[in-house]
């Protein structure tokens, strides 16, 4: 996907023609894992590009750093999840924060309510997860 200028988007190499698209509702959608892009519409009123995310949206220097010795107990990956989750996440939320697909995110979330390290709750539509008191003593033990 790429920006032609001129209000001008090219999703893909595919010989489509152009759409005119003034006034309708654009949503632009990230996906995991890595997929090529593509688009989506609903007659003259909705649009969707959805497009493969690309690199970790969270640097090293993120303060919520998974603890040194709480890599070795939980493993890096669902240790890096439950530091994350000192704020309310969703799913998607993690997945675009640490680089890991759907899949691994939801069975390493499994583990950690099964564990009660974390807990979920509705808000609206979306099911966000936190941690519980034992999910925080295991980070700041760390």
């Amino acid at each position: 996907m790429r920006w032609l200028g001129e209000n001008r988007l090219q999703v893909n190499l595919h010989e489509y023609p152009p759409r005119e698209i003034s006034g309708a509702r654009l949503v632009f959608v990230p996906v995991t894992p890595q997929r090529a892009g593509w688009v989506s519409w609903e007659e003259r009123e909705r649009y969707a590009v959805v497009y493969p995310c690309s690199g970790v949206l969270a640097d090293g220097s993120d303060p919520r750093a998974v603890p040194a010795a709480l890599g070795p107990l939980l493993g890096d990956a669902r240790a890096r999840v439950l530091a994350l989750l000192d704020s309310p996440m969703s799913t998607t939320q993690l997945c675009a924060v640490t680089g890991q697909g759907l899949g691994s995110v939801g069975r390493h979330l499994r583990v950690l309510l099964d564990a009660g390290l974390v807990r979920r709750g509705r808000a609206g539509r979306s099911v966000l997860y936190t941690r519980t008191a034992a999910g925080e003593v295991l980070v700041r033990a760390g």
